[in-house]
């Protein structure tokens, strides 16, 4: 047997999602590296029995969790099953999580390791709607309820359904180097890798949505020309307002003012660059609208607490360590209303 034997825990009303997200990239090392035996992997229930999830599926497990063996990495799912979860589930997470050389929850899965004792003193993220709960219920946690994972030791923490892939995206890097999971990622579409460091919310998206179509127009316009014009009067223009009327209504519609917004987006877009590409600080200065690496360096400085070129050393694939977790940068302010969008990293929204 393969010493990296995953476990993946189910119950009554877990998120499908949550269970075949991380499956599918340990599995995927099988079907795109041909190496058969990097996992082994399993799922069990309390009895054995098969269990139907939140959306209505059914899942057929391995084996009943008493009589799992101890595994290299323990999946925890989220779901409405978590909200009020079986008391034997948690006696047996209590007992056996423990022995796990790796212990991850994904999406409210948190609730379940926070109710067993497992999370506390370490900090740790749950899905966007449930960061109020876990650090209300329990405060021996330090919540973040920013990023899509943390990971702290042993124990890692993931946020919306999707981000269970980029977390187990970032294990296999860990085990197998960056080229297997970059294999995985591809099969799936999916980006290799979202740092866990990315926020659960994209600026447009923490941001309210406007109402009025000119608005959500040059929203988008933002987000896709960062290094465009993008002044409050240039942005009326595109608008069909006047630069008063304008700075305004977005500030009205969205929570934010449009330089605001505008320093948000342009940040973000820095950042993806600084993880995910080789470009030079100076070229991404000018493709982020900061025109120079001082303008860039002064941004990061005030939102991150760090200079653009640490950051790449913290979080770029192969130099970044996640034990080194970067100041929160600066939030948006928070609009009257909740945004009506589907968050950036989360299909679904499962209650808390």
């Amino acid at each position: 047997m393969t010493e990296r034997f995953v476990l993946v825990v189910l119950f009554g009303g877990v998120q499908s999602l949550d269970v075949t997200g991380p499956v599918e990239v340990f599995a995927g090392v099988g079907l795109d590296a041909g190496d058969q035996d990097a996992y082994l992997i399993r799922t069990a229930s309390l009895d054995g029995a098969p269990v139907r999830t939140s959306s209505g599926l059914t899942i057929v497990p391995d084996m009943a969790l008493p009589d799992a063996p101890d595994p290299h990495t323990l999946i925890v799912p989220g779901g409405q099953g978590s909200r009020a979860p079986d008391p034997q589930l948690i006696d047996w997470l209590r007992e056996r999580a423990p022995r796990a050389r790796r212990l991850v929850s994904v999406c409210t899965g948190a609730l379940l390791l926070a109710e067993a004792g497992l999370l506390d003193g370490r900090r740790a993220t749950t899905h966007w709607v449930a960061t109020d709960h876990l650090a209300r219920n329990y405060p021996a946690i330090d919540v973040d309820p920013d990023p899509i994972y943390v990971r702290d030791g042993p124990v890692s923490t993931s946020a919306g359904v999707t981000s269970g892939i980029d977390l187990a995206l970032a294990l296999v890097e860990e085990d197998l180097g960056r080229e297997v999971a970059l294999g995985i990622a591809r099969r799936l579409v999916v980006f290799l890798r979202r740092p866990g460091n990315q926020a659960q919310f994209s600026a447009q998206l923490a941001a309210q949505t406007a109402q009025r179509e000119p608005l959500r127009e040059v929203q988008s316009w933002i987000s896709e020309h960062p290094d465009g014009d993008l002044s409050v009067e240039s942005l009326a223009v595109r608008a069909r307002l006047s630069p008063r009327h304008f700075a305004r209504a977005f500030r009205a519609e969205t929570g934010a003012t449009p330089g605001r917004y505008v320093e948000h987006v342009r940040l973000e877009h820095a950042r993806r660059l600084l993880e995910d590409s080789v470009d030079g600080v100076e070229e991404i200065s000018r493709a982020c609208g900061y025109g120079t690496p001082e303008a860039m360096r002064r941004a990061f400085v005030k939102a991150l607490g760090t200079a653009p070129a640490e950051y790449r050393r913290r979080f770029r694939p192969g130099e970044r360590s996640s034990a080194v977790p970067l100041p929160k940068a600066v939030p948006l302010p928070k609009a009257v209303r909740l945004p009506q969008a589907t968050p950036a990293h989360a299909d679904h929204a499962p209650p808390p």
